[in-house]
């Protein structure tokens, strides 16, 4: 059994896993891996490089040799990196996060990236979100999160970034896609969108972030409290 420590946060877009897990893995001084980030950078590599997105064969063979690499910030962020080229903004798009979860429907595709995800896995422990860190990649975790949020306040969230941004899109649309993304990743065959049978569940759609943090903070101050006795 693994004795490095992993916490993992899941939830659809836009519940604030990715932030509150940057946030608590700096806090407590832990590796962190944003999932997501890998499906991001694959089904970027597979746009770039023609490869279609139904083609499951060859996005796994993508994903066997997926360049990638975390570089960690002052901010607590990371920067991807794609073959030694700086691609953090450019998987941030809608549509890159839509051509994701298609990606990451595909059995192959996630098989070949789950050795990537152990990687991650080192002392003194790893935070990780996701969509299936806890049921799939990391069942033995010692602390289970899972984020929940309305669709409509997620839709929100995601619409207020991208206007700081000078993005223009419309809430409805946002929302949509949020909700076609949700059924894709909840109705998968493979590793679908659930909370593990033992993961603390947070709804978010009526908390700051900074609550947010502070609850599962509380969680992790007292399964690790728990631990060390």
């Amino acid at each position: 059994m693994n004795i490095i420590p992993v916490i993992t946060i899941d939830g659809p877009s836009g519940s604030g896993k990715g932030t509150i897990g940057q946030l608590l893995a700096k806090d407590i001084h832990w590796h962190f891996l944003d999932s997501g980030a890998l499906y991001r950078v694959l089904a970027f590599d597979a746009v770039e490089k023609g490869v279609e997105l139904f083609d499951e064969a060859q996005l796994a063979i993508l994903a066997k040799a997926l360049p990638v690499k975390f570089i960690p910030q002052a901010d607590g962020s990371s920067q991807v990196l794609l073959q030694d080229r700086d691609v953090s903004q450019a998987i941030r798009t809608e549509e890159i996060g839509n051509a994701a979860s298609k990606v990451g429907a595909w059995p192959k595709v996630r098989a070949a990236l789950v050795d990537c995800q152990h990687a991650f896995r080192q002392a003194p422990g790893l935070v990780t979100d996701g969509r299936d860190m806890g049921t799939i990649i990391f069942p033995d975790a010692a602390l289970k999160i899972f984020l929940s949020a309305s669709a409509q306040e997620r839709a929100t969230r995601r619409y207020n970034q991208l206007k700081q941004k000078g993005i223009n899109v419309s809430l409805g649309d946002l929302c949509n896609e949020l909700l076609e993304r949700d059924k894709r990743d909840q109705e998968r065959q493979v590793a679908p969108l659930v909370p593990a049978a033992d993961a603390i569940i947070i709804d978010t759609t009526h908390c700051a972030i900074d609550e947010v943090l502070q609850q599962v903070k509380g969680w992790v101050n007292k399964v690790f409290s728990l631990h060390e006795k």
